[in-house]
């Protein structure tokens, strides 16, 4: 194999002998051939073509092959168009006789010729085994499908062909090892890393993006601007400004993802490696010649290509909030069936209860006919059992309201006060309180909320309520008005058994009792969740401080008038 200093990391006297050279072309994927049969046919004549070019850039750079770009390419139509073990080895095949006929066309010998073929097809095959194995779905569009991708496929699978590589020069022409082995890897690595990531980011959902004229156009500007920036640094005019670089990558990866990230990579790769083996570009007056063509090397496999990750971090993202979005959507939608079947329900229910309380209520005066006190305490019962699902409908019918935001609120300045005060006197005129002592304490001046009133006095009567009905063993409740920073803040603290954390973070689910549905304890646990929602639209925000065995501090703050 006849390469102008072939391997330039071996020594200068091995590459006299001229030694096969290290064949490492470069090149895109040819990715619109993807799915159809003559996919392998076309993949192999571009590995010969990519072959030849990149020997034949090598010599007349008098340097090494420094991006093999067959490689990458192989890899990714294999993994795209795979179809099975008999199509592999049609595949296979192919790519044997691209990579024989090209090493043969761009002058290698044929000892060298079968030397490379073989270790080509090693990086290849163990390429496209440890994607299948790691990264099976071959989605770069996520953080863990890409860096899967990139260790399994361009980190480790080049090194088997790498020591084979390092080891047939040492043993035959005296080559350094680790220097031979060092520059097929980085070539390699490259080249399956930029070339093959590319090939495998070109799919429908990334194209259709690019159909968009003023798309396309950013993508044309973007890239452009990122060839002219390359052109300045790694071209005749060497200047010192590739910290450009950097960020236009980062901003095509935020405008343009993968695939415009895939496709800054292949150009600045291309750019970087060819415009240092050509003796341009930052490293061409510091470093040897095969130090500069591993600078460059470096610079785009650990400078620039972990933005690859960036993008498909972004892809993430993007994808996680369209499922969000998606199921915030539908959410909403069952979430106002749900409010339209209540208030539905809420409605049908009204009406016969109402005749239900009125025929007991006559039943009980005995004005339906003479009636023996058992049937006048029947009469009661039915009436107070009537009178509760009146009032679920109604709890019901604002829950739904609130839920579907039809419930409205005027807000205007309110003596919070006194509007606790009318809720004691309200709550202790209730069977329940009888023996509970209610107590209003207000500290300060100025307690005045911007409120609705009718929906305020509707809350804190439920809490009071609530308070007295699970707490009241403690014999008091106290509701407590004190001026905060911003607003008014009640408190309505009951001495009862408190409530665990876990109970908590329960208590304002809608239907949710606490496991209290088959104590005595009348209720149907809509009554938190509703005052939850009235606060929200009021404006304030409402919780609970508990302990278990020290009573429960349910607390409203809401806006100063």
């Amino acid at each position: 194999m006849t390469m102008s200093r072939v391997l330039d990391t071996q020594p200068a006297a091995v590459a006299d002998k001229a030694p096969p050279p290290r064949a490492l072309p470069s090149g895109p994927a040819p990715m619109s051939g993807i799915g159809q049969p003559m996919a392998p046919v076309f993949t192999a004549v571009a590995v010969l073509v990519l072959t030849v070019l990149s020997l034949a850039f090598a010599r007349s750079t008098d340097a090494v092959a420094a991006l093999w770009g067959a490689g990458g390419v192989a890899v990714a139509v294999w993994l795209r168009t795979s179809r099975g073990p008999l199509y592999d080895m049609c595949f296979a095949g192919l790519m044997v006789c691209g990579l024989a006929a090209g090493n043969l066309l761009g002058g290698n010998t044929k000892g060298s010729t079968v030397l490379f073929t073989v270790a080509n097809m090693l990086d290849i095959y163990v390429a496209v085994l440890m994607a299948r194995r790691f990264a099976p779905t071959l989605n770069l569009a996520s953080v863990a499908g890409c860096s899967r991708f990139l260790i399994a496929a361009a980190i480790i699978a080049p090194l088997p062909a790498a020591i084979l590589v390092g080891g047939t020069l040492w043993f035959s022409h005296g080559a350094n090892f680790f220097d031979t082995a060092q520059t097929w890897w980085f070539a390699h690595a490259l080249s399956i890393a930029v070339i093959g990531s590319f090939g495998l980011t070109i799919t429908r959902r990334e194209v259709v993006r690019l159909r968009a004229p003023a798309r396309a156009a950013e993508a044309v500007v973007l890239l452009g601007l990122l060839v002219v920036a390359n052109l300045l640094i790694f071209g005749m005019q060497s200047l010192p400004i590739s910290f450009v670089i950097l960020p236009l990558l980062l901003f095509i990866a935020v405008r343009l993802r993968l695939l415009g990230v895939t496709t800054a990579l292949v150009a600045i790769a291309l750019f970087a490696v060819g415009g240092t083996m050509m003796g341009y570009g930052p490293y061409s007056k510091v470093f040897s010649a095969t130090d500069r063509v591993m600078m460059a090397q470096l610079l785009v496999l650990f400078g620039y290509l972990p933005i690859l990750l960036v993008a498909a971090l972004l892809e993430e993202r993007d994808r996680l909030s369209d499922r969000a979005k998606a199921g915030q959507v539908r959410a909403e939608r069952a979430s106002a069936a749900k409010s339209r079947l209540l208030a539905n329900v809420a409605h049908e229910i009204k009406s016969p209860v109402g005749g239900i309380i009125g025929i007991g209520e006559l039943w009980r005066a005995g004005q339906l006919g003479a009636t023996t006190p058992t049937q006048t305490e029947m009469a009661e019962m039915l009436v107070k059992t009537a009178r509760q699902v009146e009032a679920l409908a109604h709890d019901l019918l604002d829950v739904a309201r609130a839920e579907s935001g039809a419930v409205k609120v005027e807000l205007r300045p309110t003596d919070v006060s006194g509007l606790l005060d009318d809720v004691r006197r309200a709550t202790a005129l209730r069977p329940e309180a009888q023996g509970i002592r209610i107590d209003v304490v207000s500290e300060g001046d100025g307690l005045v909320a911007l409120a609705d009133s009718q929906r305020l006095a509707q809350v804190f009567g439920n809490l009071v309520s609530n308070a007295v009905k699970y707490g009241g063993e403690g014999g008091i409740v106290i509701m407590r008005a004190t001026r905060i920073h911003d607003g008014v803040r009640v408190e309505v603290i009951d001495r009862g058994p408190g409530l665990s954390p876990e109970k908590q973070a329960q208590l304002f689910e809608p239907f949710n009792r606490l496991g209290l549905e088959r104590s005595t304890v009348e209720g149907h646990g809509i009554g938190l969740a509703l005052a939850k929602r009235l606060v929200e639209l009021q404006g304030g925000t409402i919780g609970v401080t508990s302990t278990p065995g020290e009573g429960a501090v349910f607390w409203v703050e809401l806006p100063a008038a």
